[in-house]
């Protein structure tokens, strides 16, 4: 009895091996880049100064589940601004959409946007920021009413009590009675002097005449 060798069975098994290791190697790489290896940059425009933009996959379209690492600059047409780099932060409730946290001042602005996380992407967009009206002041609060006149002054017998300005001024004094008054004065201290000089006088001889008598 003859026996086969057992060369061509294992010969089938690996080349069936090296087929499925083959399939699966291509597999992999086609499922993991479904998505695509760029990501598309749509610039919307500005949203009270705030850049928006629509980030999504290039070959699908299909939204961007992972964080996007993305930086976003300004600068004015002539190039005297710039502004950035900003980063992008989702928009709340929208699954492709995102914005910048900061503001741009008023004015024309040329913006870029460019992504490196998860894949590639760029965009740009020239975007005007327009000048936002102060909000209305309050309003001018009316003018205050006229104070009301004072009433007029009762008269006659409803009057009050007469005042110090209207009352009778005071008799004046007489300058001739002061005068006679003020010389009677000088008259009586005159005579008192001269009283007192002739008691002197006469004290003073009486004292001469009893000295010399009793020599």
């Amino acid at each position: 009895m003859r026996t086969r060798p057992a060369f061509p069975v294992r010969s089938g098994l690996g080349f069936l091996f090296l087929f499925l290791v083959q399939a699966l190697a291509v597999a992999l790489p086609i499922e993991a880049h479904a998505h695509g290896d760029t990501v598309k940059v749509v610039i919307s425009g500005q949203r009270e100064g705030h850049v928006t933009t629509e980030i999504t996959w290039e070959n699908d379209g299909d939204a961007i589940e992972e964080a996007v690492a993305a930086t976003v600059n300004s600068v004015s047409p002539d190039g005297s601004r710039t502004m950035g780099p900003w980063r992008l932060v989702r928009d709340p409730g929208s699954r492709t959409g995102w914005s910048t946290a900061e503001v741009l001042p008023p004015g024309t602005w040329k913006v870029s946007v460019d992504v490196g996380f998860p894949s590639l992407g760029h965009g740009e967009k020239e975007i005007a920021v327009p000048v936002v009206d102060p909000a209305p002041s309050a309003a001018t609060p009316s003018a205050a009413a006229p104070s009301p006149s004072a009433p007029p002054a009762p008269s006659g017998a409803s009057a009050g009590p007469v005042s110090s300005a209207s009352a009778p001024p005071a008799p004046a004094a007489d300058p001739a009675g002061e005068s006679e008054g003020s010389d009677r004065t000088v008259w009586w201290t005159t005579a008192g002097v001269a009283v007192i000089a002739l008691a002197g006088a006469a004290a003073g001889v009486l004292l001469r005449r009893s000295r010399a008598r009793r020599r």
